[in-house]
Order: C-alpha cells, then sequence, then structure tokens
C-alpha cells in the first residue's frame, strides 16, 4: 500500500492524492497553512463579518458544542477573544462519556453562557445508526446530520444568522483548500457531511415506519430559508491558525477542561475524541475499511507540525491501530448484530488495496468508565 512520503496517511484515505513526489494533498493544504496565509488579514476579515451580526439580536451567534476539545476551544475564543455572546447548541447523539458532562459543567459555568441542547428520540436513533452502518459502514450518520443540520435549523428558528464552526474542512481532510474560505450550505452539507444519504432517502428506506416529521431534525434548511434569515455559517479555522496541542493547552489551563483516555489511541492524545463512548469503534470500522486509524491521523497532524518524526509515527500507528475495542460487545448488543454481521457488513465496504484480517484480530483494553456507561437499548 502506498504512502505519503511525508506524513504516513495511506492511498485507501478518503480525499487523499499524491503529487509527483509522493506528498499527499493535506500536507499541501497544511505547508500553504504555515507559509502562505496571511493570518493577520484573515482575522481583520473575521472582524468585518462579526461587525455585522454582533448586538443585532438576542444572541450574536450559535456555537455548536459537543464538549470535545475543538468545540470548548471555540466557545472561549468567541466568549474571550471575539466577545460575542453565543447561544451554545448541543446535539446530543446518545453517545456522551461521564467526562464531557463534568467538563461541559466546568466550561459553561466558566463562561457564563445560554446553552440549547436538543436529543433525538432514541429509537429513530438506533434504527438510523444500523441504516447507516448497512448502507455505509459509518453508523454515525444521525450524528453527522444532527449535528450540521440540527444547528442550522435552530438558526432558522430563533432568528440566528451567524454560525461558527471549529476547524476548517482544509485543515485534515482536504474537502477545500485554506484559499477558498467555505462556508457550510446545502452544497457542502451534501459533499462533505451526509455520507450521499439525505433524510428524503432515509424515509424511502425505512418505507413508512419511521415518519418524516421524526426525520426532519436530519434535513437541512432550504436555500430559500438560509437565503431569507442571511445565513452566514463559517469556520474559525479558516480565520484563525488553528493548532490543536496549543487549543487542548489553553483550554485545560483557562477553563478546567479534562482529558480521558479513549480505545486505540495512545495515552498521549487523551484530548481527541473523548466525547463519544462508540469512537473507539468508529475508528475501528475505518481500520477495516481502509487500514488505517485514529492514530495513525494524529500522527500525521504532529508530522506536519513538526512534532514527530516519520518512522516514530509509524511504530506509533502499528502499535494502537487495529485493535478490537472492548466496548464492541455493547455495541452489537445495541445493535442486535453479531461480531461477524458486524464485520461482514464493514468489508462490503471495504475499500481497494486493502484486506482486513478477521482471524488475527487483536483485543484493546477496556476503558476505566466503561461501567458508568448506560445500558438502555
Amino acid at each position: 500500500m502506498k504512502y505519503c512520503t511525508r506524513c504516513i496517511l495511506p492511498q485507501t484515505h478518503e480525499t487523499v492524492q499524491f503529487d509527483e513526489q509522493g506528498v499527499c494533498n493535506i500536507c499541501r493544504q497544511a505547508e500553504k497553512k504555515q507559509h502562505e496565509v496571511d493570518w493577520e488579514a484573515r482575522g481583520k476579515m473575521l472582524e468585518k463579518i462579526l461587525a455585522k451580526y454582533r448586538n443585532k439580536g438576542e444572541y450574536d451567534c450559535i456555537i455548536p458544542f459537543s464538549g470535545g476539545k475543538d468545540s470548548a476551544f471555540q466557545l472561549w475564543y468567541a466568549v474571550k477573544k471575539l466577545n460575542l455572546k453565543p447561544l451554545v447548541v448541543r446535539y446530543n447523539h446518545w453517545g456522551f462519556r461521564p467526562i464531557v458532562y463534568k467538563n461541559c459543567d466546568k466550561v459553561f459555568k466558566k463562561l457564563g453562557v445560554d446553552v440549547l441542547e436538543f436529543q433525538s428520540n432514541w429509537k429513530v436513533v438506533k434504527a438510523l445508526m444500523l441504516q447507516s452502518l448497512i448502507d455505509t459502514g459509518d453508523f454515525c450518520w444521525h450524528c453527522h446530520t444532527g449535528v450540521f443540520a440540527n444547528t442550522m435549523r435552530i438558526a432558522v428558528r430563533f432568528n440566528i444568522p451567524l454560525v461558527i464552526w471549529g476547524e476548517s474542512p482544509a485543515e485534515y481532510r482536504a474537502y477545500t483548500s485554506f484559499d477558498e474560505l467555505e462556508e457550510l450550505n446545502n452544497n457542502s452539507f451534501n459533499e462533505m457531511i451526509n455520507l450521499g444519504i439525505n433524510a428524503d432517502d432515509m424515509y424511502k428506506k425505512f418505507k413508512g415506519k419511521i415518519s418524516k416529521r421524526d426525520l426532519l431534525t436530519f434535513e437541512f434548511p432550504s436555500e430559500e430559508e438560509l437565503k431569507k434569515l442571511d445565513a452566514k455559517s463559517i469556520w474559525l479555522g479558516n480565520y484563525i491558525k488553528w493548532d490543536t496541542k496549543e487549543n487542548v493547552e489553553l483550554i485545560k489551563r483557562e477553563l478546567g477542561w479534562e482529558g480521558a483516555p479513549v480505545e486505540g489511541i495512545p495515552p498521549e492524545y487523551d484530548y481527541e475524541k473523548i466525547e463519544c463512548r462508540w469512537q473507539g469503534i468508529r475508528d475501528w470500522c475505518k481500520y477495516i475499511k481502509r487500514g488505517h486509524g485514529r492514530t495513525n491521523h494524529l500522527c500525521c497532524i504532529d508530522i506536519r507540525a513538526g512534532r514527530m518524526k516519520r518512522e516514530d509515527a509509524l511504530k506509533l500507528a502499528e502499535k494502537y491501530d487495529g485493535k478490537r475495542p472492548a466496548s464492541l460487545d455493547l455495541f452489537l448488543e445495541m445493535l442486535g448484530l453479531t461480531e461477524d454481521e458486524f464485520i461482514d457488513i464493514l468489508q462490503k465496504n471495504q475499500v481497494e488495496d486493502w484486506g482486513f484480517d478477521r482471524e488475527h484480530m487483536v483485543k484493546g483494553e477496556e476503558l476505566p468508565d466503561m461501567k458508568e456507561w448506560s445500558k438502555v437499548f
């Protein structure tokens, strides 16, 4: 299998392209971010945007918030650096770990913000998880679409035109370039977020077993609704120089935000994807389908930032990626699948140039908080 000659991203990554030097497009975007973007000018562009919306309504903007490292940082930045009054909007995907609630209490109290949380019907979510797993090999369709569509629906409902997301789409997957200043709209939602399946597609798949009303949460507002609102849905990482590790150090210091172990991730990355109990399974799904996991992704970020040597990254990814998550037993019980059925579904979505070996799986260790996880199926 071919890998980037600079980082360790393989050819099976969903958006990867290699140039004549064998360097991936995501590494090239990192070069642009470091050496070509005028971040001072971008900051002035952001201020110009904010001037249009600040102090014009009950809230200046919406900050979507999961409780993870990125949303905690973007909320801190909005309140402390941009002097905005945000409405914090949370889409509860039924997978939050106990540490998330602890962190949220700290963050919300220290920053003093209003919070609106929405949680979908569990029976609908469970059905959507199974259906999207079967269709795409990714059980998180309800989360992808719920976070983005629901947030924009709330923006329309509460008449809050400005929504500020986190890192740029150019940061990790090169969906766009740092030159483009991409915004979230109907087109980008369909291209980057919903896995090629919209709410109407899901309604047809269930043949009336789930009502259209129950799927509205996952339906992105129409262009007409967004135009009437004069919506502006931007990525903060297009306007400030995003550095995950620096951001994490800041929120730990300023907000008391705490990290936690995550399945399949080295302990030094205690900040990565701590908010979802099923994260280790999702990363393992990616490994089965594409031959690389979350540790590969994290090492690539550190290589691009000059924090890690490529040979060390290869060793770390080999050590941590691909282990069968201990949480899989609970997950399979929840969806009513056997392990073989689960792997069969994923291997149907396996890309070329990679073959997962189910006969030689290595089991990962159980997380310390797994005994606290809800078992309401």
